[in-house]
């Protein structure tokens, strides 16, 4: 059974399989439109005392807006920058692999996703770009990184 719970400023709490149901309804309103299915991840140190990270799943209607759909997971140990990095993008493989198991029938691929990341050529990430793509692509999916990775560094980092 699926215990995953994710938060919707629309929809309330749902789980995995209410997400699939909401983004197939949501997608079905106006079918002649293109869709784009995001997933980002990002973190904060909570006070040298664990990380908080939140993982988004936009489903962004090309023109007119979209929904999203988040879970927050709390690590209890503290992580340097570079193995929260890793772990966010860990977290959004891991969350796009679940959301394609979800839909496996409805005919979405990894072609229809896209993986953000909250990295970028300005800051202290800038050096990680190449390994966090490289991981993201060598996974099968499409990757962004700042500043198009709104996914990651605007939506999940709104729950932060």
């Amino acid at each position: 059974m699926d215990k995953t719970v994710f938060n919707s400023p629309t929809f309330g709490v749902l789980t995995l399989a209410d997400v699939r149901q909401k983004v197939l309804e949501f997608m079905a309103k106006l079918p002649e439109y293109k869709y784009q299915l995001v997933i980002g991840t990002d973190s904060q140190p909570k006070n040298g005392s664990g990380c908080d990270f939140v993982t988004a799943i936009v489903v962004h209607r090309i023109g007119t807006g979209g929904v999203y759909f988040w879970k927050r997971i709390v690590e209890k140990k503290s992580l340097h920058l570079r193995n929260r990095i890793y772990k966010e993008a860990t977290f959004s493989l891991t969350c796009a692999e679940e959301l394609l198991a979800a839909f496996k029938n409805d005919g979405i691929t990894k072609y229809d996703v896209e993986i953000h990341v909250d990295i970028g050529n300005h800051g202290k990430t800038r050096e990680m770009i190449a390994e966090i793509v490289g991981m993201v692509r060598g996974s099968g999916f499409i990757v962004k990184t700042k500043p198009d990775s709104y996914g990651a560094s605007k939506v999940a980092d709104r729950h932060t």
